[in-house]
């Protein structure tokens, strides 16, 4: 089973707060019937379109692949590490919390038992488009709660201005929403766990409020942690592209690449790559063969396909996202001229 660029097929989840066009991301998904929220392009449910294992679901596919596949530092992982989506918010999501590890392998074995860090990258936004991530440093578990019961939650959280091109890192226990009028790319680990606090009364299709989950959230809340909120990004080595980190933590490592005509680039023995087109167009181009990439797009890079290129037939700009070994991360980025103060900015615990 030869290692082959493999794209996947997303699926589309309706949210109410979502949008009813996605484009340019998926132009033939416009004046929709319903709103679509998330875009999931790595959920194991997601059809292969491509390569030896086209037809089969991701989740299934990951347990039959070799190690050439899912590369040497996987070999002996369960399920598929990252789930990757796009969010198309034409209202604010709800507020919200996630669990970390040792929270979920406790209290949500029926769901997994994995907690839930995650990173948003702004593929546009609106002028005013804004997030808010954490909570100001006067806010403890009594504050939190008045506010819950007054309506004024929001005044405890420190808010965020997106411009296309940002990043923010919202770590298990940082509450959190998503304002309207942007379209992220976020990464995270493979988890669904969410706490949701508080709704802003809105009503599901049968008019029902959405539940919400106070208890469990303030069990995960941690109050007065520090926010890493919007990421510093760091310049990587690269000959003929623009390379940034973006992010990076033990779950996942995401770089953005653009500009570029031509990259001759290598897979990582170590893992698969996911690469996600956030413009442009063009090919993979490897040993044995060639596809072509168009935005919207998520492809699979096998830990073993060894060299390739990417030909942009427009201007290019995607995501590259992998399970890193953080410690050999660090100490490349160390390597390469870049301080300890400078990466803890954006390489986290």
């Amino acid at each position: 089973m030869k290692p082959t660029p493999t794209r996947i097929e997303p699926i589309f989840s309706p949210r109410i707060w979502g949008a009813r066009s996605l484009a340019p991301l998926f132009p033939e998904r416009s004046n929709l019937h319903e709103p679509i929220g998330e875009a999931w392009l790595t959920g194991t449910e997601c059809k292969i379109a491509t390569g030896p294992f086209a037809g089969k679901k991701l989740g299934e596919a990951w347990k039959e692949m070799p190690v050439e596949w899912r590369g040497e530092q996987l070999a002996a992982v369960m399920d598929f590490p990252l789930l990757v989506k796009f969010i198309f918010p034409t209202d604010k999501l709800s507020i919200q919390v996630h669990p970390d590890d040792a929270y979920a392998s406790t209290h949500e074995k029926a769901a997994g038992g994995r907690g839930k860090t995650e990173m948003w990258h702004a593929v546009s936004a609106e002028a005013g488009a804004h997030v808010l991530i954490g909570l100001v440093s006067k806010a403890d578990k009594k504050k939190f709660l008045e506010a819950l019961s007054s309506n004024t939650i929001e005044n405890l959280f420190v808010p965020w201005r997106v411009q296309p091109g940002d990043t923010f890192f919202v770590p298990a226990g940082t509450p959190h929403t998503i304002g309207k009028d942007m379209v992220l790319c976020e990464v995270q680990q493979y988890s669904d766990l969410t706490y949701r606090v508080y709704d802003y009364g809105r009503v599901d299709a049968q008019g029902k409020p959405r539940e919400l989950h106070i208890k469990k959230a303030l069990d995960v809340i941690r109050f007065g942690r520090p926010i890493a909120g919007k990421v510093s990004r760091i310049s990587l080595p690269a000959h003929g592209l623009q390379k940034m980190l973006l992010a990076a933590c033990h779950y996942f490592a995401t770089e953005r690449w653009k500009n570029f005509a031509q990259i001759e680039t290598q897979s990582d023995s170590a893992h698969f790559d996911l690469l996600v087109v956030l413009s442009g167009s063009g090919h993979f181009v490897w040993q044995d063969g060639s596809a072509e990439y168009h935005r919207g797009e998520c492809w699979l890079i096998p830990a073993g396909l060894g060299k390739f290129a990417l030909n942009s037939l427009e201007p290019s700009k995607l995501l590259r996202t992998y399970v890193p070994d953080l410690p050999a991360l660090r100490a490349r980025l160390e390597r390469d001229g870049h301080s300890w103060q400078e990466i803890a900015k954006t390489v986290f615990d």
